[in-house]
C-alpha cells in the first residue's frame, strides 16, 4: 500500500490522521529556551509562553536525516508537504529523497499551509484507499494543488510581521488596530492580504463567508475546514454557516498546531475548500 505522508503544518487532527491512515513529520518550534515538537503542544499554551517571555517562537523545519528516518518503513510514498515558498520542509524531504534511489518516493509541494495541506492529504489517502496506483494519485492530487482556495482573518499582525512570513502586510501594520486584514494563499504558494476589513471581527467572519458563498457554483462539496487557533465560538459560527449554504458531506473543524500558530498569532481563523470552475455542486 502507498505510504501517504505529511508534515505538521497540514494541522490535522489525530482523529483524521488515525482515520486515514496517514504519518505526520513533525517541525519544531523553539520559545522559552524549549525546542518543542509540533502537535505537542496547544495553541494556547504556545501564546502563554509568548506572554511568559515576551518573545515570538521561533519554528524550524525537519532536517535531511529526520527524513531518511521518515521515509524509512515504506518503499513507495507520497509526501504532500507545506509551500516551499514559505518553509524549508519539503526542499529538504527533496534532498532526503535524493539519497534513497531505491525507494519511489513521490514529493508534492501543496503552494498551500495548514489545512489547504490537509485537504490534499485526505484526498490522497482516499484514493489510496479506493485502489488507485500511486503515479495515478500523484497526477490527481497536483492537478488539484490549484483548486485549493484558503484565506484566513489576522486578529493581530504581531506574529506574521514579525516573523517575515508576509511582507505584504508590512503596508497596513500602522492600521492594525482598525483593520482586520484577511489573508490569502496565492497561487504561487506566497501569502498575501486579500482584503482589510474596517469594523468588527463579526464583520471579517462575514466577509469570508461571502467568498465562500461566490464559489458556490463550482465547489467541491466533499469537505470543507474550518481552522483556528483558539476561538471555538467563531470556528463554531463558521462552520454552521457554511453548512447552511451548501450540503457539505464533511465540514472538518480544526485547531492549527505550534508551526501554523507562531506565525498566525492567536484568534485567527480561516475556510479552506477544493473548487473549481469544471466542478458542479453535483459533483
Amino acid at each position: 500500500m502507498v505510504d501517504i505522508v505529511t508534515d505538521s503544518c497540514a494541522d490535522l487532527s489525530p482523529e483524521l490522521i488515525s482515520r486515514f491512515n496517514i504519518r505526520v513529520l513533525p517541525l519544531q518550534v523553539f520559545i522559552d529556551n524549549r525546542t518543542i515538537p509540533d502537535g505537542s503542544i496547544s495553541p494556547q499554551e504556545l501564546f502563554n509562553l509568548v506572554s511568559k517571555t515576551g518573545e515570538l517562537p521561533k519554528t524550524s523545519a525537519p532536517s535531511i536525516k529526520e527524513f531518511l528516518e521518515f521515509f524509512e518503513p515504506a518503499d513507495e510514498i507520497i509526501y504532500i508537504g507545506i509551500s516551499s515558498k514559505l518553509s524549508a520542509t519539503l526542499p529538504n524531504g527533496i534532498l532526503a529523497a535524493h539519497q534513497l534511489p531505491q525507494k519511489r518516493i513521490h514529493i508534492i509541494d501543496s503552494k498551500n499551509l495548514s489545512t489547504g495541506i490537509g485537504l490534499l492529504v485526505l484526498k490522497a489517502a482516499e484514493l489510496r484507499n479506493q485502489g488507485w496506483t500511486a503515479d495515478d494519485i500523484v497526477r490527481e492530487i497536483q492537478a488539484t494543488v490549484p483548486r485549493v482556495h484558503t484565506s484566513f482573518v489576522i486578529e493581530t499582525m504581531e506574529y506574521l510581521y514579525k516573523g517575515g512570513r508576509c511582507t505584504a502586510l508590512q503596508a497596513i501594520v500602522g492600521s492594525v488596530l482598525k483593520i482586520r486584514p484577511i489573508i490569502e494563499v496565492r497561487p504561487d504558494g506566497t501569502l498575501g492580504v486579500k482584503a482589510k476589513i474596517r469594523g468588527t471581527r463579526r464583520k471579517a467572519l462575514d466577509s469570508m463567508l461571502e467568498d465562500f458563498r461566490s464559489h458556490l457554483p463550482y465547489l467541491d462539496s466533499h469537505r470543507v475546514f474550518v481552522t483556528h487557533t483558539g476561538c471555538d465560538e467563531d470556528a463554531n459560527y463558521l462552520a454552521k454557516a457554511v453548512q447552511s449554504m451548501a450540503p457539505i458531506e464533511e465540514i472538518c473543524i480544526t485547531q492549527a498546531g505550534a508551526t501554523i500558530s507562531s506565525h498566525c498569532g492567536p484568534d485567527t481563523i480561516g475556510i479552506l475548500f477544493i473548487a473549481d470552475p469544471h466542478l458542479t455542486t453535483e459533483a
